[in-house]
């Protein structure tokens, strides 16, 4: 159980906190700007989801967005009356009376007008909360589905690389944690429909105060935008260490490590390496946070004084008789209201402004594309394949690696032939069948089928084409049916010829004992699961091939977790498994290699010899040493 290194240990983790305020002092203002240029490509997804509950959303805000001023001017012209009421000329009217009255019946028709107002905002309210809740779950079930997808798409060596993971990471987060920033951007929208509403309104009566309540705000949106980067870069910076973290929660509490952790003594180290490493990113955002709050509360300061500076000058001119009564309350009701909008609006933009800057984490991970991949006018995989693969002179090194994992590997492998790879750990093993499955691409040299580069195949066929059985085969938590259809997906529903694969790998015996059978979901992670031991596992895995029913089939350690008796049952059907198909063998027992019909052997990435099991005994190379000494083992 290898624990995942970020090249950090102890107290190193603090190094985290220097790289984002490295980070933070790259972002220029303009860059955090320019973050919103992620915007439209949302807009264009989230509209891709679903364009009807897009429209329905925005029509409903903007309606919304025009309440504010309307119940503000009703409450203008309410007061007003209300003043005129109770003037000289209405002040000995009783109630009936003043009701006849043209005062009375207009404030009336006002106090039902707000009451409509007041139902129709809650309704609309709750209609749009509504509407943003069913859009961010569907448009989060779509991204996740794409970003799927697109991963799927991408090359095996992407997967080989931390960088990538630690992309794939915020790329996956912004899947889940972008609905706020939709709700946010939505809200945006409706708010400023409201501010240019009330605008007007002050303009009409006072536009002086407009010029005052802008420079009131700009020291806290300056302030806002410039923290709200310095998050970002924080969370940029520490997506290794939080990689990490995730991956100490699972350890410390999984039942795949359960058993290793207890019989270690793991827990407190695990505990407190994760502790080491939390503290270091609580003690990094603490100190952002408490900056942050600090400066907040005094750039927040200013804006107040704005805007009691406009509330004193609007009651200065009522009072000298330039405004009526309900003229005061309408552009202090405006004033205040539109501040809060303001502030609401300009902390909001700074927050879409740092949420948009993860948006890029996202639009660049779909802005990867795949080396290996088919060209445009990729060949069709021969139906059968007539005379094989033949590898010229091949070299191969992984990303970022130094070193040839093979090199100068030229041999064949003919149609129909079963041939057996041998070596020591290391030699290159499964790096060949990969290169043979073109999950990766030589680095020198080639590799034909039946006389073609392999790179002219189209890929969909080839990959369909070929079937691998890994050592370190995938359990899925899925049902046992499914867990040998995934060898044809395609074919998951043909219940027959999943039955047939489970019986001619002797699956069909584990999966019959399942309280569930077939539909018995395997592995603990979920409540009704059932685990299976490592060989039945095994068998299970081995249904795959058959089910796969491939031209190609490779098996890596086929029977390395069988017990004896299974492990002869298995080689028994091993002809019948590989009848008609080309076949790549890769074990460290030799009772399975002396299957094939003829063995490579493979010593620091290159080939060694290659020939029958009684060709390369009587040789006396490598492989009758290794021979050998198994056979010594046994005796």
């Amino acid at each position: 159980m290898a624990l995942h290194q970020s090249g950090r240990q102890g107290a190193a983790p603090t190094r985290g906190s220097g790289r984002a305020r490295r980070a933070a002092a790259e972002l220029t203002f303009r860059e955090r700007v320019g973050a919103l240029s992620n915007l439209p490509p949302l807009f264009r997804l989230v509209w891709s989801t679903s364009p009807a509950l897009f429209s329905i959303n925005l029509a409903l805000r903007l309606v919304r967005a025009l309440i504010p001023v309307t119940a503000l001017y009703l409450g203008k012209l309410v007061v007003d009356n209300v003043v005129l009421l109770a003037g000289d000329s209405y002040s000995v009217l009783e109630v009936a009376q003043w009701m006849d009255t043209g005062p009375g019946v207009a404030i009336v028709g006002l106090l039902l007008a707000e009451f409509g107002l007041a139902i129709l905002s809650d309704l609309l309210g709750r209609a749009t909360a509504l509407c943003d809740s069913l859009l961010g779950d569907l448009f989060t079930n779509e991204t996740s589905v794409r970003l799927m997808r697109h991963a799927a798409a991408l090359d095996l060596a992407h997967f080989e690389d931390a960088d990538f993971y630690d992309q794939l990471e915020r790329a996956r987060r912004q899947t889940t944690s972008r609905l706020v920033l939709l709700s946010q951007v939505f809200g945006q929208v409706q708010d400023s429909v409201t501010v240019v509403s009330l605008g007007i309104g002050l303009a009409v009566f006072a536009p002086g105060l407009l010029l005052l309540l802008a420079l009131a705000l700009v020291p806290a949106f300056l302030g806002e935008a410039h923290f709200n980067a310095q998050s970002y870069s924080l969370a940029y910076s520490w997506t290794p260490e939080r990689r990490e973290l995730d991956y100490l929660r699972y350890v410390g509490a999984s039942d795949e490590t359960a058993k290793e952790v207890k019989i270690f003594g793991l827990n407190d180290y695990l505990a407190e390496r994760y502790r080491t490493l939390a503290d270091a990113y609580y003690r990094a955002n603490r100190t952002l946070a408490v900056r942050r709050a600090s400066w907040g509360g005094l750039l927040s300061a200013a804006g107040t004084l704005g805007y009691y500076a406009a509330y004193a000058i609007i009651v200065y001119r009522t009072g000298i008789g330039i405004y009526t009564i309900g003229t005061l309350t309408f552009l202090a009701g405006s004033f205040g209201r539109m501040r809060s909008l303001l502030e609401s609006m300009l902390a909001s933009f700074s927050t879409v402004s740092g949420q948009a800057l993860y948006l890029a984490d996202l639009f660049s991970f779909f802005e990867i594309e795949p080396h290996v991949a088919s060209r445009a006018d990729a060949l069709s995989v021969p139906q059968p394949i007539q005379q094989g693969f033949v590898f010229e002179d091949v070299g191969f090194q992984y990303p970022g690696s130094e070193n040839w994992a093979v090199r100068h590997l030229s041999f064949a492998l003919e149609a129909g032939e079963a041939l057996a790879l041998v070596g020591e750990n290391g030699a290159g093993k499964t790096t060949l069948v990969k290169l043979l499955a073109r999950l990766y691409d030589p680095d020198e040299g080639r590799i034909l089928l039946d006389g073609r580069d392999l790179r002219d195949y189209d890929l969909d066929e080839l990959r369909s084409a070929v079937g691998v059985i890994f050592q370190d085969f995938v359990r899925y938590h899925l049902s046992a049916a499914e867990n040998i259809a995934v060898g044809r997906i395609e074919e998951r529903d043909d219940r027959p010829r999943v039955e047939t694969s489970a019986e001619r790998s002797l699956a069909d015996a584990v999966i019959e004992a399942l309280p569930d059978g077939y539909e018995q979901t395997l592995g603990k992670r979920f409540q009704t699961g059932v685990d299976l031991s490592g060989g039945q596992w095994q068998k299970v895995a081995l249904g795959r091939a058959y089910m796969r029913d491939a031209q190609l089939l490779i098996l890596d350690e086929p029977t390395a977790a069988l017990d004896a008796r299974a492990e002869f049952e298995v080689f028994e059907r091993f002809k019948d498994l590989t009848e008609g198909k080309t076949a790549v063998l890769i074990s460290h027992r030799f009772s399975t290699v002396r299957m094939a019909d003829r063995i490579l052997v493979l010593e620091g990435g290159e080939v060694e010899e290659i020939g029958t099991h009684e060709e390369l005994l009587a040789s006396g190379g490598r492989y009758a040493e290794l021979f050998e000494l198994q056979a010594q083992g046994y005796r």
